[in-house]
């Protein structure tokens, strides 16, 4: 057992013809079994979509949360076969949750035009991750295989007042399965392409009567490598993955709910597979290195969810506490090339502590919810450079202790049975005290992550981020909303830092100011659309700065580079025209630009109309897409679902210079699933077109065109068998 487990502990026409019905799961989580049975067995038309964004302490129908939302059950995660966050990326309206591909499993999440290209630790996100209601402290250990889900909300637009600082583009949040009362099994076992075996199975039931539950769960993967390295004609990219889950669920009475979690993943495999666009086009698969590069991961984490209902306001206390260590030690063909230009190492343990006590209740007209959020957190992180033929090798890091407080409470008022004023803030305040060291000859040694820094600083920072907004609620089936909100992202540190005499710090922290109208509509208990409109304007906007430096690859300097303007609109769509047919879309549209720049972006030695002429990165204009599925009976016993699916996003700069470019790409899917009594039997495939994405193309100074471009996989077929009981 490794240190950190001894500590314990992811047009519009088009649009309404092809994807996944991302908004209007089919199977949402309820609170008990009989309501989940009910949900999924679709007798109830359209069915309630059911999210637990807004902490009311229960969940609540997403057409009722004035949030632009997109849900996805367990049985629509199981029907595309989704993998991790990053397999429902392009079914989410002006999203994008992928890898920034530079580590395995490091997430670089962009929503509405709000994203960060960088896998420095040091770097917080502008989309939070939550599991089980607790906030991942760091991108790393973020997008691996994903399994045993009640469902995924992800919320888009700012969520600074219930879930705090980083979260300016959205939340996203992971529900694992709660024990049932009854004896549950769920397991399963599919090949596909690579060749990549999986098996899952999760057990559930009674331990003593209805007042003790339990489950454990087990995944295990083993990928070969969709990859072929032209250097050596071997498969690439592959890895072994397990993950268990322990959780005991304890209710003595109707008002007393205990839930304990425990879970540890492991993963080993190879560094990611990187193609060089100095050697290849970027539409090509292929690879050339003559490093595979390695990951080392593992985790342990565990969670104790209390909640309480109360007679004061007939209310419900409910505290999250939790714990989680991570170590991720990796290696990677930064050069993706044959020579030894950039090898890398990344090696990063993180620990951290939170705890939320909130208490959501009613008292006649007014709905309030209020709450205390307490976070702590270790970063140690080391990073290694093999150069010039291996010839030169250069390190540096830092170390991060972090402290965060916030207070939050937020109110409804009923003024009518159609009217609704809602106002609330949170309070947040942090403080980072930290060690870098520069990269270079000696700084640190990645075995021991202990490093001869040369920078030490300590800075703190706080924010209130404010909500209004009004909901209008006509008829029963119509929904109009408006907010404003203000959000903010946390200064901090360059762990990455390669000019000493630049210093790695302190910038400071981003602030947000959000509109956004919206409606929520069903029709005539067939079809369901919603649109949402929104506006921000971002000052002191984070930007990394990266240009190729060699012998080093390329340099990254962090600063407060601008303020920015980001609009747009987005609408999902869902229609039901007959028993068994589902059509579903959605589109998403925004245009971002620079208001005011404070840093020479291009580097030609000056800020002028050149600077502002820029395009902002991670920011794609158009998404758009949509799902057909048609799900029937036949021959007595047996039941069928075919679905297909396609959706597309538009290129995206990768860097503020612009001169990496996200390709546009249209994802194409399909499936067909047979199912006999408790068994189901399902083949499909992933990608059909073959598109060549990735999450990164960082320039770098080896050669004409060289580039850092960690590939995404491409065609994937596959069949999976299911048996549930």
């Amino acid at each position: 057992m490794n240190t950190h487990s001894k500590r314990l502990l992811t047009g519009v026409g088009f649009a309404a013809m092809m994807i996944a019905a991302p908004a209007f799961a089919q199977d949402e989580t309820a609170q008990d079994d009989s309501a989940q049975e009910e949900a999924q067995s679709g007798s109830s038309g359209l069915g309630d979509i059911v999210v637990t964004a807004t902490k009311r302490g229960s969940a609540q129908n997403v057409q009722d949360v004035p949030i632009a939302i997109t849900a996805f059950g367990s049985n629509e995660l199981d029907s595309i076969h989704a993998r991790s966050i990053s397999s429902v990326s392009y079914a989410v309206p002006n999203a994008s949750l992928e890898s920034v591909g530079t580590t395995p499993g490091y997430a670089n999440f962009s929503i509405r035009g709000l994203g960060i290209n960088s896998s420095i630790p040091s770097i917080d996100p502008t989309v939070g991750v939550f599991v089980d209601g607790v906030y991942l402290g760091v991108s790393a250990g973020v997008l691996f295989d994903t399994f045993d889900l009640e469902g995924v909300e992800i919320l888009r637009g700012p969520q600074g007042l219930l879930f705090g600082r980083n979260v300016t583009g959205g939340a996203v949040l992971l529900r694992t399965t709660t024990p049932s009362n009854r004896f549950r099994l769920d397991a399963k076992a599919g090949l596909s392409t690579g060749l990549e075996k999986r098996a899952s199975i999760s057990v559930s039931g009674p331990i003593a009567g209805d007042v003790l539950s339990g489950k454990v769960a087990v995944y295990y993967n083993d990928d070969d490598g969709w990859f072929k390295n032209d250097f050596d004609g071997k498969k690439i990219g592959g890895s072994k993955t397990l993950i268990m889950r322990s959780a005991l669920r304890l209710q003595p009475n109707d008002s007393f709910d205990l839930v304990l979690r425990y879970e540890h993943g492991r993963i080993r495999g190879d560094g990611p597979a990187v193609t060089n666009h100095g050697l290849y086009p970027r539409d090509s698969f292929r690879v050339n290195q003559n490093y595979a590069g390695f990951v080392k991961t593992d985790w342990d984490q565990g969670i104790a969810e209390l909640n309480i209902d109360t007679a004061f306001g007939d209310g419900k206390i409910t505290n999250i506490v939790a714990v989680r260590a991570l170590s991720n030690d990796s290696g990677a063909d930064v050069d993706g090339s044959p020579a030894t230009n950039l090898h890398s190492r990344n090696n990063i343990h993180q620990w951290q502590f939170s705890n939320e006590l909130r208490y959501a209740g009613t008292f006649g007209a007014f709905d309030v919810t209020t709450g205390l959020f307490y976070f702590n957190q270790d970063i140690n992180y080391a990073e290694q450079r093999l150069l010039s033929g291996g010839a030169l090798t250069v390190s540096g890091g830092g170390r991060q202790k972090q402290r965060t407080g916030g207070i939050f409470a937020t109110v409804d008022w009923r003024v009518t049975e159609q009217l609704t004023f809602s106002v609330g803030a949170r309070y947040s305040a942090e403080e980072k005290d930290v060690q870098v060291r520069s990269i270079g000859v000696g700084g640190c040694n990645l075995d021991v992550l202990r490093c001869s820094y040369d920078f030490t600083d300590k800075d703190n920072w706080d924010g209130f981020t404010p909500r209004i907004g009004v909901q209008f609620k006509p008829t029963e089936d119509t929904l109009l909303y408006a907010s404003f909100a203000k959000g903010f992202r946390s200064g901090g540190y360059n762990f990455r830092n390669l000019n000493p005499i630049v210093a790695p710090g302190p910038f400071d922290q981003e602030k947000q100011d959000a509109y956004e109208i919206g409606l929520k509509q069903d029709i005539g208990g067939f079809a369901r659309a919603n649109l949402a409109g929104f506006y921000s304007r971002i000052n002191g906007t984070q930007r990394e700065f990266q240009a190729p430096f060699a012998p080093f690859g390329n340099f990254q300097i962090i600063t407060n580079a601008a303020d920015v303007s980001i609009k747009g609109i987005e609408g999902e769509l869902l229609v039901k025209p007959v028993a068994g047919l589902t059509i579903a879309g959605q589109f998403g549209y925004t245009k971002g630009k620079y208001e005011n720049i404070l840093f020479d972006l291009n580097a030609d030695g000056v800020i002028n109309d050149a600077d502002y002429a820029l395009k902002l990165p991670r920011l794609s204009p158009w998404s758009y897409g949509g799902s057909i599925t048609y799900a029937t009976s036949f021959g007595g016993d047996f039941d069928a679902e075919a679905r297909v699916g396609a959706n597309h996003r538009d290129a995206a700069f990768y860097n503020d210079q612009n001169t990496g470019l996200l390709r546009a790409a249209t994802m194409v899917d399909a499936s067909l699933a047979i199912t006999h009594g408790r068994v189901k039997v399902s083949v499909y495939g992933n990608n059909l077109l073959n598109e060549a994405t990735f999450g990164t193309e960082a320039p770098l100074p080896f050669f004409a065109g060289s580039t850092f471009s960690p590939l995404n996989k491409g065609r994937v077929y596959g069949v999976e068998v299911g048996y549930k009981f």
